[in-house]
């Protein structure tokens, strides 16, 4: 097996500029570097990653911690996680997902000070997350995929849940939808101050409002199970409403069903626009649902960039980094109906 030592006396240079090179610690020429590189190809030398870790005082290891015991992660979380992986290997880190709820601190907390990250994502934040509060307390780096309190965090990247908001509500209203209800996470999510539900309500009130209409939310477990008896609940409290902007994956697929279940035809008597979704949980359900795609494999990316950034000692964006939804359309959305035949 190769060491350090052949490598040098192959690319006729000292020991300690081969570290140099491999531990990235002092500037070496592009030449010594190439001829470095060069002798580590030909002796298949493969630099010893806990050495190199010593070396440079970094595990070369990022976290995201996202609660695994409490959500599941569907393919519109995945997007994020690949996103984040593909960056942070890009960077030459890894990255490892750690499923640390908010109620779970403390676990999370000591699994970082014992330096096996050099720095934490947090998904799924909510408004006040003790998870944020800890590490910032114990000054251990962090980005944040969601917003907590301070909403003018410049270490945080988030979907644009008002611009969401309002190009959902706009494509439903622009064809002929007033009565229209917004299928939301759990009434539980909305109690412990989970961000994207508390904002995607705020903002589709004011789309709503911003024409005139007032529009019903629907809280509902994240299930399909909890998502047909949300239909039950719609047509019993609300008979009127011709239209569902879901963002609930999984219970958007319930209650896609539910509706097939009544006899009442989507699109043709009620159209259904899922948002901050993936094509996947699209193509679920009968018809394709028509989406706003959650912007995922960008924003784990950019979270992964904001921490290395922060590691080597770069400002910080001036203000939290918002991107909106992207349009793809399904079969799931149509014109209101001049007249509505809802059956019993």
């Amino acid at each position: 097996m190769a060491t350090m030592q052949d490598v040098a006396n192959l690319a006729q240079c000292s020991l300690s500029t081969v570290s140099y090179a491999i531990n990235n610690t002092r500037p070496i020429s592009a030449a010594t570097r190439q001829r470095i590189e060069q002798a580590m190809r030909e002796l298949d030398f493969r630099p010893n990653q806990i050495a190199r870790s010593l070396a440079s005082r970094r595990s070369n290891i990022l976290a995201l911690t996202f609660p695994g015991t409490e959500n599941t992660l569907g393919s519109t979380i995945m997007e994020f996680v690949t996103g984040a992986a593909q960056a942070a290997r890009e960077r030459g880190f890894h990255l490892v997902v750690w499923p640390y709820a908010p109620a779970q601190a403390d676990e999370m907390l000591q699994m970082s000070r014992q330096g096996l990250a050099d720095g934490i994502i947090v998904m799924e934040v909510r408004r006040d997350d003790p998870r944020v509060r800890l590490l910032d307390e114990h000054q251990i780096p962090l980005t944040m995929i969601g917003r907590a309190e301070d909403g003018t965090d410049s270490r945080c990247v988030d979907v644009d849940f008002e611009q969401t908001a309002e190009a959902a509500v706009a494509h439903l209203a622009e064809l002929g939808h007033t009565d229209i209800v917004l299928l939301n996470h759990s009434a539980d999510s909305r109690d412990h101050g989970y961000g994207p539900t508390l904002r995607i309500a705020e903002g589709f009130h004011r789309a709503m409002g911003r024409r005139g209409l007032t529009g019903q939310v629907l809280w509902c477990d994240e299930t399909p199970a909890a998502g047909r008896r949300a239909i039950d609940e719609l047509t019993g409290r609300w008979p009127a409403v011709t239209a569902m902007v879901a963002m609930n994956e999984h219970a958007v697929i319930g209650a896609v069903g539910g509706l097939a279940g009544r006899g009442i035809a989507v699109p043709q008597t009620f159209s259904v626009l899922s948002i901050v979704t993936s094509p996947l949980m699209a193509q679920m359900a009968e018809p394709a649902l028509t989406i706003l795609h959650s912007p995922g494999a960008d924003l784990g990316r950019l979270g992964v960039q904001n921490l290395l950034d922060q590691l080597d000692g770069r400002r910080p964006a001036p203000a939290p980094t918002l991107l909106p939804c992207r349009w793809e359309a399904g079969r799931s959305t149509g014109p209101v109906p001049p007249v509505i035949h809802r059956p019993r």
